[in-house]
């Protein structure tokens, strides 16, 4: 099938080539991301492949379905960025990749702890420079800690477990309670407030929906004891970041890991370093030495790659074989 790819880059291309030998689609890649003003690049393929922070509006799905879109084959596991009620009413199919690597972020998150708690990258920084002052570098033992793991799918749950193999207490957060996993990790379900009032560390795993939009608000930070290290590998309106910013301020947020940001969508994956930071909001946060940011590459691992690849393609195969759509949003 003639599949448009979406804001793409290079490690991307190669994977999706390599895999697509076992499927033989047509695939053309695009560099830009997809919204109304480039949805015209996709007239006449079938398909059309977004990525994670394209803009697939009503306007946008209007576009496609206007130029022989049928399928929009997602290769994220979040679909916040669909209007599902549009798609549903133009006729047009939504899969997606509900996993690829679960341990791949799990693991981003536990690096960004880890990263933050002992100050490997300002230690990294001053080593270059010949200073080998352990100053302003103290961290703490991970073992014996409380972490709080917000959201136990399958991310939540290795988070979960890597954490009790450092030898932390855990405590979980969901709408459905994994038993299992209780077990596995000695945790115990519980409510976010208590979560808020005794971790020591909080780790988000959530997708976006209007039920979990600024979960972590004011409110939320008022709960949290004074110093708490918060990981977000979700997405990035799980936070007010507004909020976040005046707890990092005030000391009641001692560290915050974010490989996901609420504005990110026309900043992260792109290279601005000759341009100036026009976001205000995301200045602030880089000026803070105990923020690590990353730009959405929590699921950067070949594993990954391959398969959201090899999903996506066996998505669109699906599709075009008319079988039933096991990865369907719709």
């Amino acid at each position: 099938m003639r599949t448009a790819i979406f804001d793409t880059h290079d490690f991307e291309q190669k994977v999706f080539a390599k895999e697509n030998l076992s499927f033989g689609h047509e695939l053309t890649f695009f560099p830009m991301g997809l919204r109304q003003e480039t949805a015209s690049l996709a007239a006449g393929f079938p398909c059309v492949c977004p990525f994670v922070n394209d803009d697939l509006s009503k306007a946008t799905l209007e576009k496609l379905k206007a130029g022989g879109t049928v399928l929009i084959a997602l290769r994220s596991a979040g679909f916040n960025h669909v209007d599902l009620n549009a798609a549903k009413d133009l006729g047009l199919s939504v899969v997606r990749v509900p996993e690829y690597s679960p341990f791949a972020v799990a693991e981003h998150a536990v690096a960004m702890l880890l990263t933050l708690n002992r100050k490997t990258h300002r230690a990294y920084n001053r080593v270059r420079e010949g200073n080998f002052s352990l100053s302003g570098l103290v961290g703490f033992d991970l073992h014996g800690k409380t972490v709080g793991v917000i959201g136990t799918g399958k991310i939540g749950k290795v988070f979960a477990t890597i954490m009790q193999g450092f030898g932390c207490r855990i405590l979980l957060n969901d709408i459905t309670e994994d038993k299992d996993l209780a077990l596995k990790t000695g945790g115990k379900y519980t409510t976010l407030n208590d979560i808020f009032s005794t971790a020591d560390i909080i780790s988000l795993h959530l997708p976006l929906k209007k039920e979990t939009h600024h979960l972590i608000d004011e409110s939320a930070f008022d709960k949290m004891k004074k110093g708490v290290i918060l990981i977000n590998t979700g997405r990035g309106a799980l936070i007010d970041t507004k909020a976040l910013i005046k707890n990092l301020k005030n000391g009641r947020v001692g560290a915050a890991g974010l490989d996901v940001y609420e504005e990110e969508s026309g900043v992260f994956f792109q290279d601005h370093s000759g341009q100036i930071m026009t976001d205000d909001v995301l200045a602030r946060l880089m000026t803070f030495s105990n923020v690590l940011i990353t730009g959405h590459q929590a699921f950067l691992t070949n594993e990954a790659l391959e398969n959201i690849a090899a999903t996506t393609l066996e998505n669109i195969s699906a599709f075009q074989r008319g079988e039933a759509l096991r990865n369907s949003v719709l």
